[in-house]
């Protein structure tokens, strides 16, 4: 067992009971918005659950996995006890107060404003400051990842970083760039805003901050999962990893494309100019760069795997996997879902064609396909391959596993295709209930209702995945951690740009001065009309 297994532990298991509590918030509203009426279902508890919903998958899930992962790959990877375990412990607790803080906050009802931060509706300060916390415990993580790759490069000069630990540190680079956009608009704008020290916002200005981190998240968030593709699955499938050096220079771009793009959520705002606005959607477009150096090298190293198999034949290869085993499955699941989300996101990323899908469900079933679908699966995946190393027992079979593995899948795609039509038809976004009897919304009741039988079975793969992580497992003898994938072509030195991020953080500092240098000064030289803050807090 791993040195540490007990912090990551704490922070798996915190990550995975609020995601269980946000499949039955999120099942709940889809029940909501469908001609079957729940009980309880009026606007105030449907607003109340979104926003419960979201902040603990966005922000509680998400960091708490993350976190945990990173340290785990930290010991694992570098082979190094990890540094500083007390102050780890110290940034959990950090983070598991403001979780406490922020969703009792939402629970009590006194910040109904989604999981977005957007003025001049606001929310009580508690539930800010308590977000504020948690991302102040990931710092922590950021600068331990960080000490780890150093004190590790300094043990051992002129040999490689190994891939997982050069892409957790990839991602917690991009973290501490990401979350300089919502710190600033959450310190200086909305937390005076909510303690009723300002009355008034530059709502341009707020919606600018947080576009510099709304979309630079979902990296954030997608970062293990494409760790997870290169160095567990290849070795997963009994092969090799198609190139290190490729995997490197997509983590290396996620970090540099991933950060300049969030200004194409503001395509339909009038603040920036169409200049900008291109600027943006332009980069946006390199970022299909690292997924699809992606998808061909993990092609190729599924390929390597099938061959060593006895795949014979063009595709006799696919055939010739280990698709019984989870990690094999969950990449081939997360694959196929990447590509309709992905597809999906060329819209939404386009500016004309933005214009058709804008605050539509086209939107949601886009993101709920990439975060829910392609990133939520590969956790699943991930944590199944480590948690014989953390709790020194083993599954008895794989069929649980496979069994939950599929229900995600099909309930993801039957809850999200009807998303993508009824938002092509027209259905808003953020609506609470809708009025059947209108003939012009009537034809969505029976899309509406297939994509709830799809929240149900996602609801039930959900609370499987937590039976199979908690119920009996049989004793393993020796229950080492998974291996690593070693790359067909193993190379004993590196260049120096794909072994460490000093050359480019100073091109991600350059990329997003470009971005956002005038977009934000903007507000400062010529100060937009303040709006009235709405505060929602009772």
């Amino acid at each position: 067992m791993i040195a540490s297994r007990r912090l990551v532990l704490a922070h798996l298991w915190t990550a995975f009971i609020a995601f269980a509590a946000a499949c039955v918030l999120g099942a709940w509203q889809m029940w909501v918005r469908s001609p079957l009426r729940p009980p309880l279902a009026t606007p105030e508890n449907y607003f109340l659950s979104v926003t419960a919903h979201g902040s603990a998958m966005a922000y509680v899930l998400t960091t708490f996995f993350i976190m945990g992962f990173g340290y785990y790959v930290a010991e694992t990877a570098l082979g190094r006890p990890l540094p500083r375990p007390r102050i780890a412990w110290a940034a959990f607790w950090i983070a598991m107060l403001g979780t406490l803080l922020a969703l009792g906050t939402v629970l009590s009802g006194r910040a109904t404003v989604l999981y977005t931060f957007y003025p001049p509706m606001t929310g009580s300060a508690v539930y800010y400051v308590g977000l504020v916390l948690v991302v102040v415990g990931s710092w922590v993580w950021v600068g331990l990842m960080v000490e780890a790759m150093r004190r590790w490069k300094k043990a051992e000069p002129g040999r490689p970083v190994p891939l997982a630990m050069f892409a957790t540190v990839a991602n917690a680079i991009m973290w501490a760039w990401t979350t300089v956009g919502v710190a600033a608009e959450l310190l200086f704008q909305v937390i005076p805003a909510a303690l009723g020290l300002v009355q008034s916002v530059d709502v341009g200005l707020s919606r600018t901050l947080f576009s510099w981190t709304l979309h630079a998240i979902v990296y954030f968030w997608l970062f293990p999962a494409y760790i997870a593709f290169y160095t567990m699955a290849p070795a997963a499938a009994g092969g090799r990893l198609y190139s290190d050096t490729m995997g490197r220079l997509t983590f290396v771009l996620f970090l540099l494309y991933s950060l300049p793009v969030g200004m194409h959520h503001l395509f339909m705002d009038p603040e920036h100019s169409t200049g900008f606005k291109f600027l943006q959607m332009v980069l946006t477009a390199f970022v299909a760069v690292p997924t699809l150096l992606t998808v061909f090298t993990i092609t190729a190293s599924m390929e390597i795997a099938g061959r060593l198999a006895g795949g014979r034949g063009l595709f006799g290869w696919i055939g010739a996997l280990p698709w019984h085993r989870p990690m094999v499955l969950a990449t081939g699941l997360s694959f196929v879902m990447l590509f309709f989300g992905g597809g999906g996101g060329l819209v939404n990323m386009a500016y004309g064609m933005n214009a058709m899908v804008h605050n539509t469900s086209w939107v949601t079933a886009h993101f709920h396909l990439i975060f829910g679908g392609t990133v939520v699966i590969m956790y699943f995946a991930i944590a199944y391959a480590i948690w014989p190393s953390l709790t020194g027992r083993e599954a008895g079979s794989f069929t649980r596993q496979r069994l939950q593995l599929w229900l995600w899948f099909i309930g993801m795609m039957v809850t999200t295709l009807p998303w993508h039509w009824l938002g092509l038809l027209g259905q808003w976004r953020r609506v609470a209930l809708f009025d059947y009897t209108n003939p012009t919304i009537a034809p969505w009741a029976p899309w509406v209702i297939v994509s709830f039988v799809g929240g149900l079975i996602l609801l039930v793969s959900a609370l499987l995945f937590v039976a199979n992580l908690a119920g009996r497992h049989v004793p393993a003898l020796r229950a080492l951690p998974p291996r690593y994938a070693q790359s067909h072509h193993e190379a004993s030195h590196v260049p120096t740009a794909l072994n460490g991020f000093g050359f480019w953080n100073a091109a991600v500092a350059v990329l997003m001065l470009a971005a956002y240098g005038w977009p934000i000064a903007q507000f400062f030289v010529e100060p937009s009309p303040g709006a009235i803050v709405h505060r929602v807090d009772r």
